[in-house]
């Protein structure tokens, strides 16, 4: 943790960590950093109402959840957390959704064993479109990873064979949760019925 320093009157620190006399340093140099610590100033507070705004509205929203479940006996949201609320007139929605990141454990490996037995076991030929399916699912990047949407894909093929279901059950059993993030987004009704997003990125605005 660096030290705070006591910077005399008539000095400043440069980026090395030095006292500069004030008188030693060119007008246009102190006027850069003037306007640099000025915006920055004004960016940290608008972070930290940022911040507040969206304690307040994930807060809120919550709130509102419970006191329908409570008067309608209706969990809103599912287990995931999603939900979209509407104003009265239909002009403004709110979307709360909640996205987790997964990774496979070991129990991935026996899915793809059993996965293996099936195209062995099946007909040659009349499943050559889900054996290249299956191969592409398996195959790893660049960094040895790999893709959870391509081997959660396979779970939605229509498949009755009791070793491929054991193969799928076995993927979901080896999926573990490593991170869930939680968004809220606004939207405003347009003149064309459309609903445009109120953005909250500073380089959209």
């Amino acid at each position: 943790m660096n030290a705070i320093v006591e910077v005399p009157a008539g000095y400043r620190i440069d980026a090395k960590g030095r006292l500069i006399p004030v008188d030693q340093i060119k007008a246009i140099d102190i006027e850069r950093s003037d306007l640099v610590e000025r915006l920055i100033g004004g960016a940290k507070l608008l972070q930290q109402q940022m911040l507040a705004f969206k304690k307040l509205a994930f807060g809120d929203i919550a709130a509102f959840i419970q006191l329908s479940a409570e008067q309608h006996g209706v969990q809103l949201g599912g287990n995931k957390g999603n939900v979209t609320l509407f104003s009265f007139d239909g002009k403004y929605k709110i979307v709360r959704q909640s996205q987790e990141s997964i990774r496979f454990d070991e129990s991935l490996q026996a899915a793809k064993a059993l996965i293996d037995e099936c195209i062995s076991e099946w007909a040659a030929g009349s499943n050559d479109n889900i054996r290249v399916l299956i191969n592409d699912a398996f195959q790893v990047d660049k960094e040895g990873k790999i893709s959870t949407g391509r081997v959660l894909s396979l779970r939605r093929l229509d498949i009755r064979d009791e070793k491929w279901l054991r193969a799928m059950d076995a993927i979901s059993d080896s999926i573990i949760v490593t991170d869930s993030k939680n968004y809220v987004r606004f939207y405003e009704r347009d003149s064309e019925g459309k609903y445009q997003a109120i953005s909250l990125d500073f380089a959209n605005v």
